[in-house]
Formats: structure tokens, sequence, C-alpha cells
């Protein structure tokens, strides 16, 4: 029996190994052994004599193999100590042939039992024997004979070596990794505060007062004088109680702590909860809407041949003018897919014009993408490539010069690609046609699906929350409002729609989300269509997606003050002007970012060191997975990330509300446009198109009919392309102040919890401070080699 068990837990270890080296368990054993955390579940189930309890021998080498395999697996799927460390795991008894239903069942027939013994295995004959009863004391008995204790001591030491050997590989791997990263960042690869610098002092501030109430409590807790246990603080009320000099300060800070520091930290918790209610309801709305969305079936639809026109001459087709921009900057990874991919629009030919709208201020790369509009030019495509030599504006400035064109007037619509997105063939005929019979129509956006999710584990958290973001949030408020914010690519306007509302403007740093907000002042309606997908790529580094992020969040509060008294004396509705102030800036652009990172960040460790200000335990655990599951619901195959995700979202609302703020009240980091790095992902029929080169004689073919001027022309950027080799860009990880400064500060909360026994807490606080760690360190997303 004891070699069957023995067997077994080796194969369930070699089982785990296998599954680890894929990584694609780890979040969701390591979900399992935090729930056995905050449950406490400390049920025992007897087998094999009742030698084994719940929590001993079956965890271990699975969370030990998982994390390795995460680690190995997964590239820089660092975050795998988050999910996985400081959680003391122990193992379930493992019943013969993993036959789950003996681990949990408990035998209480009360029958004798029997031993089936085979006489003669040449024959089909079993003797059943029983036990006489004469000897059924001593069977009760043998429980305490000498073999089982050994055997108890040899498991329980067995248990106690699995989790060492846990502890230590966790351990040694992540200060392994930590050494690393210390020791080969550059010296210019830590992040420059500039003027945001006050976040990082608040910051540094609360840690020094949070290590020195730290020290206070320990010296405290060992002198007998701490007051854990206790709902009601003891205070001595009596000088005959007073112990040391030392022991009256510490009293005067309990008492300070509970007359002054504890009710306003109540009142802003208070306060945070109630928005982190709200904010949880107004999701728990969008998901009903997506829900009754699928339910019915509802989607914007259009007529089969919505061209047709039998007057037209010809084909019998009536196709719009259709103009087409591809604004890019300095985009060497990703300009050739994104040109390709637009020449290829199935469209006739003279009714679009595709404009290359090339802000890139590297000359090499203005060759290269020159070279390319004059390969497509060559096949037929009516393309243009446009260099602006004043380049102010960003990118609102570069489609504002692009639009001022004579030759525009002549078009209906306007399509817009950023430089890394790659529409099918049919996008236009699956777009176009919702504007015909439909002149109230603005705005057509497709939605965006990504090439590169699962090259790492950041690309695949950003994949949880773009995916709900479409096909919750834009799609609610296309089928319910006819409104929702520009995505700023992949989608058609109404050039009318553009003029009327004043045209691309400057004034923020999303320009998307201003012409947006202008047009449905101006009465416009715009459609979302979640079934047409455009590929593109997510950020793969850190630092590209945190200035993503910035400018994202920073963006909005500019336009809101700029707009909001455009909102206020607009003709449109009073709802329309409530949804617009309450829920879309208010709400969802201010309120998210404030109440996570204060709440989560900032008021939870300091209640660590403030008892009577605790936090309740659903506000910390409950509410936030459950809406980390309802993020996850539109990517059912990312439900094994949902701790990380949880973990790294709060970890993101440092650099949100650092971004929230610096735009409502106009700093300089506000206005910053910095390009987010591409790495020229493509799809596999991409990289099959890309592998067919074309021959000599297509070539020739292609060449027919071409001047000697303009063959000349098209040779030299031919070869000025081929010369021009791609120029190693040193990338260096950087080390970011603010993420470590909150990682040592909830880390320190954490010590304190531990002191004060609160586990749910400790956990929290652990797992969130070795997040904030990692990726303080950049050791999460693209590592630089």
């Amino acid at each position: 029996m004891y070699l069957v068990l023995v067997e077994n837990y080796w194969r369930v270890s070699k089982f785990c190994i296998a599954i680890a080296r894929k990584g694609l368990l780890a979040v969701l054993f390591s979900w399992t052994v935090f729930l056995l955390a905050v449950l406490g579940d400390s049920r025992s189930f007897t087998g094999y004599g009742g030698l084994c309890s719940t929590s001993q021998c079956f965890f271990a080498p699975l969370l030990t193999t998982t994390i390795v395999g995460v680690l190995k697996g997964v590239g820089s799927t660092t975050l795998g100590f988050v999910l996985l460390g400081g959680v003391e795991v122990h193992a379930l008894n493992m019943a013969p042939r993993l036959d789950f239903s003996d681990w949990w069942a408990k035998d209480t027939r009360k029958g004798t039992p029997v031993v089936v013994k085979m006489e003669n295995p040449n024959y089909s004959v079993v003797e059943i024997q029983g036990p006489d009863s004469a000897f059924r004391p001593v069977e009760k008995s043998r429980g305490k004979n000498a073999k089982q204790v050994t055997w108890v001591l040899l498991l329980k030491a067995h248990r106690a070596v699995g989790c060492l050997t846990w502890f230590a590989t966790v351990f040694w791997s992540l200060l392994g990794a930590i050494k690393k990263r210390l020791s080969f960042t550059h010296p210019l690869g830590s992040e420059r505060l500039g003027r945001d610098r006050w976040l990082f002092t608040a910051i540094k501030l609360f840690l020094a007062l949070s290590l020195l109430i730290l020290g206070f409590e320990i010296v405290a807790y060992f002198r007998g004088w701490h007051y854990f246990e206790s709902p009601s603080l003891h205070i001595p009320t009596s000088t005959l109680e007073i112990q040391s000099l030392l022991h009256l300060v510490y009293v005067g800070w309990l008492g300070l702590r509970a007359d002054y520091i504890a009710p306003p930290i109540k009142a802003l918790s208070k306060f945070c909860i109630v928005l982190f209610l709200i904010q949880s309801v107004d999701r728990l709305i969008l998901c009903l809407g997506c829900f009754w969305i699928k339910y019915k079936k509802i989607k914007p639809r259009f007529d089969e041949e919505p061209f047709r026109n039998d007057d037209a001459e010809g084909c019998g087709y009536a196709y719009p003018m259709v103009l087409v921009q591809i604004p890019m900057c300095n985009e060497r990874e990703v300009y050739e897919q994104s040109i390709s991919a637009v020449c290829q629009l199935d469209w006739p030919k003279d009714r679009i014009l595709v404009q290359v709208l090339d802000d890139s201020n590297d000359e090499s790369i203005q060759q290269l993408i020159k070279a390319e509009v004059a390969k497509w030019s060559q096949k037929g495509v009516n393309i243009i490539y446009r260099h602006r030599l004043v380049r102010t504006g960003y990118k609102a400035g570069n489609l504002k010069s692009a639009m001022s064109c004579d030759y525009v007037e002549a078009y209906e619509f306007v399509a817009i690609f950023d430089a890394d997105f790659q529409p099918n063939p049919d996008f236009l005929k699956l777009t176009v046609p919702h504007f015909k019979d439909n002149p109230e129509l603005g705005l057509v956006q497709a939605r965006w699906t990504f090439v590169n999710k699962d090259e790492n584990l950041l690309t695949r958290l950003q994949n949880i929350n773009l995916c709900f973001h479409f096909e919750v949030e834009q799609q609610v408020s296309g089928v319910f409002l006819n409104f929702f914010g520009f995505n700023g690519t992949a989608g058609v306007w109404r050039i009318k729609a553009l003029e009327e509302s004043g045209g691309w403007l400057e004034r923020t740093t999303v320009e998307d989300m201003d012409i947006a907000v202008r047009a449905h002042l101006h009465g416009w309606k715009f459609i979302y269509l979640n079934d047409v997908k455009v590929l593109c790529e997510v950020p793969e580094s850190y630092e590209a997606y945190k200035k993503q992020q910035h400018r994202w969040h920073s963006g909005p509060m500019q336009l809101f003050r700029l707009c909001l008294g455009a909102i206020l004396t607009s003709k449109i509705a009073i709802w329309k002007k409530a949804n617009l102030i309450l829920l879309f800036f208010l709400l969802r652009k201010l309120i998210l970012p404030f109440y996570s990172f204060t709440l989560f960040c900032i008021i939870l460790p300091l209640t660590m060191f403030v008892p009577e200000a605790e936090l309740p335990v659903w506000v910390i655990c409950y509410i936030p997975v459950f809406m980390s599951f309802l993020n996850l619901l539109p990517s059912p195959k990312s439900f094994p990330f949902i701790v990380p995700y949880l973990l790294f979202e709060n970890t993101m609302s440092v650099t949100k509300f650092n971004a929230m703020v610096s735009g409502l009240f106009q700093l300089g980091s506000s206005y910053e446009w910095i390009v987010t790095k591409k790495a020229g992902r493509s799809s596999e029929s991409d990289l099959l198109s890309i592998t067919e080169k074309e021959t000599p004689n297509k070539r020739s073919q292609l060449l027919r009919g071409v001047s000697d001027s303009e063959l000349l022309e098209l040779n030299q950027l031919e070869e000025q392309k081929q010369a021009v080799a791609k120029k190693p860009v040193k990338k260096i990880n950087k080390i970011y102040h603010k993420e470590l400064a909150l990682a040592f500060l909830l880390l320190t909360a954490a010590v304190r919890s531990l002191l004060a026994a609160q586990g749910v807490h400790f956990y929290f606080l652990m797992f969130q401070g070795v997040t904030f760690l990692l990726v303080g360190l950049d050791l999460i997303g693209e590592q630089m080699s």
C-alpha cells in the first residue's frame, strides 16, 4: 500500500512537471491556494488509516513544478513569483489509481474489513477470509505500532522538505532575477521623474513613516506591549503601568492614532469604498447590457447589395469615393505590412486613394517608406506619399494637414489605420455600406484583435482589458447610446461629420476622443461593429505600455476641462449630457484611477498601522475578484490569469492616477506624446505571403509601360531600401522608482499585518508588494538581453 502511495505521488509530480512546462495552469493552482488561505479551511479527511490531513502532500510538488515551469516556459512571466510565493501549502493524501472520489469520501460503513487472497494465481477462484472476532481488538491497536509511527514521521519530514524546497526555489529565483536586473541595468535606465516627482516624494514619506512605526510595533510586540488581539485596544489608565520612557511614547502613539489619525482615514476609506461600489455597479450594468445584446443577437445590418445601381454604367454598382489614411512616425518595424494590407483592400481602384502620412524624422525610414509606396504605385494602386516639413500637433496635426489637400473634396468617407494595423481585404465592404440611407451616421468603428496577445504575460493582461473594452464598453455604448469614444484607428468617418465638428484639433493628446465628443455634441451617431476585426499589436515592453497608458489617461482629463463648457451649453438631450459628464468622463476616466490607487495602494497599507480604520475583507478580496471575473468574461481563455490580472491592474493604478492628476491640473507630462513602440509581429498568413517572393518574370511584367525616368527612380528607391539596413536599437530595461517605493511600503505593511495575525490582509499585501517589486524592476513584459 505504501509503495502504491509513493508511486502515485511520483506520477502526480511528473504530471505536474509536464503541465508546468507549458505554463498554463500556474495561476489556476495559485488561485486555489489563495482561496484556501482566505477561507481558512482546516478540515481534515481521513485516508490510509488517518495518517494524512488535507493540507499535507499534494500541492507542494504541484506548486513547485508549476512555478518552475512558468518561469521557464512563459518567457517573461516572472509574475509567477507573485502568484505562488509566500503561501504555506501542504498535501492531499493520494489514493490508489488517482481516484479523486476516494480523497473526499469517508468510509462510514460498519462492516468488517476483508482481505482478498488468491491461493493460486492460475485459477480465478477467490477466497474471502474475514478476521476472527477474537483478533479485532488487536487489529484496532495496530494504528499505534512502531511502523505506523515511523511512516507518519517520514511523511511529515517529506512535507517539510517539500515546503522548504519550494520556498528556496522561489526565493533564490527571485533574488537571481533581481540581481540580474540590478547588475545589467544601464545607468541611464532609470525612470526620469521630472515634474511628476511630487507623487514619488509622497510615497517615500509614507514609506519612511511606516518603517518608523513598524519599528515601534516590533519592539512593543517583543516586550509585551502589543494590543493586537483585543478589538478594543487596552491603553494603560495610570502611570503605574508605564514601564519605561519608550513605553510612554508608544502609549502616546496609541492615543494619537485613535483620536486624530484614524478618523480621517476612516472617512477617506468610506468615500473610496462608495466610489468603488458605484464603479462596480456600472461595470455590472455594462456586462448585463452585453448579455442582452448577445441574447437578442442585436447588431447593425445593411442590405446585401447596398451599392447596386441599375442606372450606373459598367458593372451596375455605384461605389462611393473613399480616402484611406495611414499616419506614421518612425515606424520602421511595421510600415511595410500596414501599407501592404491597406493596398489590398477590395474596392474599385478608381474609387479609393491611399495617403501614407509620414512624420518620420529619420531620413533612412523616409526612404524605406517611399520605396514601399513606389512599389505599390507601380502595381496600379492609387497611393501617394506625404511628408510634413513642420511636424506640429503630433498625429492630429498630421491628419489635419492631409485633410487640407484640394483633392480630398472629391471623397465622401475617410478610413484611418495606424501603422501597425492590418485590415482584411473586405474591411471597406463591411463598414462603408452602413452609411447608405443613414445620413445621421458619422462614424463606423471596428474591433481590434492582437497578433501578439500571447507573446508574454504583459500582452495577455492587455488583451483582457482591451477585449472587455471592445466587447462590452464599446458595443453596449454603440447599441444603446449611439456614442462611444473613437479609438483613433480602424474606423471610417463621414468627411462631412469631421468638417462640421471642427476637424482634427491639436489641443490634446487624445485627438480621437476629442473629435468623437465634438461630433456627438453636433448630433452625429456612431456604430460599433464587433464582428469586423482588424489585426494590430499591443506593446510588448512595460516601458511602452506605461507611456501609452499615461497618454490615454492624461488626455481625457485635458479634454474634460476643455469640453465641459461646450457640453453644458450644447443642444443635445439632458440625459446625453449626464452620460458624457458623469459616466464617460468622471466615473470611467477620473474616479476609477483615483479610488483604485488611493484605496489599495495608500489606505490599505496605512490601515495596517492604524487598526481602528481596518478595511473589511469583502473590499480587499471578494468584490475585486468578482470584478476581475467580469472583466475576463469576453476572453474566457484568460481565466487562468485572473490573479495576475487583479494584481497588475492595482499596480498600473499608479501610472493611471499620476496621468489623471497631470492631465487635470495641466502638469508638464500631460502633453507628452511618445509613439508606442511596435515589434512588427505578423499573422501566419502574412508570414506565408512574405515568403513568396516576386519572380523576375512577374517583376518584368509589372514594369511594362513604365517610362525610363520612372524606372530609374524606382530602381534607386529599391537600392536605397536594400542599402538601409535596420539599425540596431539598444534597448534597456529600466527601474521605476514609484513602483519600487510602493513595493517596500506594501511589504512593510504586510509585516505589520503578520504581527496582527490578519491572514487575508497579509496575503494580499504580500502578493501586491511583490508584484510592485517585479514591475518596478521591469521584470514583466519584454526582457532585453
